[in-house]
């Protein structure tokens, strides 16, 4: 960690929201046949599959883990791609995950692909908010909101033993 570096969650307060965040997915569709979850490939991914593995501890609705792939600095510029069959989404809860929602820019862009699909319900999951919204988006569920300004980072680190979320840059 370097000196502009401020740690905002360690792993056990990352676990906690994660676990958090599965009982509310499964409190508001606990009604569903089936829960679809879609990570934005990278931490999204990693997101999505911590969230899906705390969700089997506490439901039997049959869940599937899919991925999406999406450029996220010109999301309009390259091809998004899904990982399973795009029909499979008609009339199923879909949530979407990534890590850090910012602008909205990357969420807005994939849930509108996702919409095509004609889901039931679409909710978005993020483990931090940054709140900076340039793109009418919301999180359904959020693990931290957290208020920054624009030019600070937020860095999520997902991987085993080396689990945190750092806020970077300047805080003036």
């Amino acid at each position: 960690m370097n000196q502009n570096q401020s740690l905002i969650l360690t792993a056990p307060q990352i676990e906690q929201k994660i676990v958090r965040m599965a009982h509310e997915i499964h409190e508001n569709n606990y009604k569903e046949k089936e829960i679809i979850l879609v990570g934005i490939v990278g931490r999204g991914v990693e997101l999505a599959e911590r969230i899906h593995s705390a969700l089997l501890k506490i439901t039997t609705i049959p869940l599937r883990l899919e991925k999406l792939s999406i450029q996220k600095d010109q999301p309009l510029s390259g091809n998004i791609s899904y990982s399973g069959q795009t029909a499979d989404l008609k009339n199923k809860s879909v949530i979407l995950i990534d890590d850090v929602l910012n602008s909205g820019r990357t969420l807005i862009f994939a849930s509108k692909y996702l919409l095509t699909t004609e889901p039931r319900s679409l909710s978005i999951a993020t483990l931090v908010d940054r709140y900076h919204r340039r793109f009418p988006i919301h999180a359904n569920y959020v693990g931290l909101t957290l208020s920054t300004n624009l030019k600070e980072h937020v860095s999520v680190q997902l991987d085993k033993g080396a689990e945190a979320v750092y806020l970077t840059g300047s805080t003036s």
